[in-house]
């Protein structure tokens, strides 16, 4: 299986990441489009000549490297991938042998937490209208895609990794609720910038309390996000 989970940053997408590569069964690739995507973009991201480092220049080369065999040959890959890398340029065509999932965070959360580390913050960088867009993409491929809300995996971890596997066609396994502290082997090589709160962890953290107060330029981008988000939330697992 070549598992695409789908989702925006600062989405408990990096703990999930985590999550499955404690399963021996699995092999993880952290945010493979994040070097095209910048090349793209020109956007002045933190880290952003690292990143372009230990990234292949061409999207087409990445795209090759997915739909290849697995990493350490294992029998399933799990791809972190953010909805706001799929620009023009990005191919898609490999979705096609994927099962897609997507993750899903109420856009208060995802624009308090990303703000704190990228001041220049629009509703593109966020990517829920993308996210949206490639739901809708994956359902014209004529799959049923998934979709979780990081808010019920954090309230009960256990309960909604059972059910996700369950959905996607896996035995459940209980490696999967903790992970070792510190980096990891298999993080992208921007995981000191924004991964460090990550790192001092093993395991999920528990349920968030009530949605933060933003200033008003980053309420207006939550405003914007919101219709995305509902649509998406509409159709997630439910225990």
């Amino acid at each position: 299986m070549k598992l695409a989970m789908w989702s925006g940053p600062r989405n408990l997408s990096t703990a999930m990441m985590y999550a499955f590569a404690q399963r021996r069964d699995f092999s993880v690739v952290d945010e493979p489009f994040y070097g095209p995507y910048l090349r793209l973009t020109g956007l002045d991201h933190p880290m952003r000549e690292d990143i372009l480092r230990s990234r292949p220049d061409g999207a087409f080369e990445v795209e090759q490297s997915l739909i290849g065999p697995n990493p350490e040959e294992k029998p399933h890959v799990y791809h972190k991938h953010m909805c706001q890398h799929m620009i023009r340029g990005i191919p898609r065509e490999f979705m096609a042998d994927c099962v897609n999932v997507f993750l899903i965070r109420h856009p208060a959360r995802v624009v308090a937490s990303f703000a704190k580390g990228y001041a220049q913050l629009t509703a593109d960088d966020i990517g829920f209208e993308a996210q949206l867009e490639l739901f809708k993409h994956v359902r014209a491929l004529g799959q049923t895609p998934i979709v979780i809300d990081s808010a019920d995996i954090r309230n009960d971890p256990e309960a909604m990794l059972q059910r996700l596997c369950t959905a996607i066609g896996l035995d459940f396994d209980s490696a999967m609720l903790t992970w070792p502290a510190g980096p990891k082997p298999y993080d992208g090589v921007w995981a000191p910038h924004w991964y460090k709160s990550l790192h001092a962890t093993t395991g999920f953290a528990g349920p968030e309390g009530p949605l933060p107060n933003l200033v008003p330029a980053l309420q207006e981008l939550v405003e914007r996000s919101l219709p995305a988000y509902r649509a998406l939330e509409a159709q997630k697992l439910r225990t």
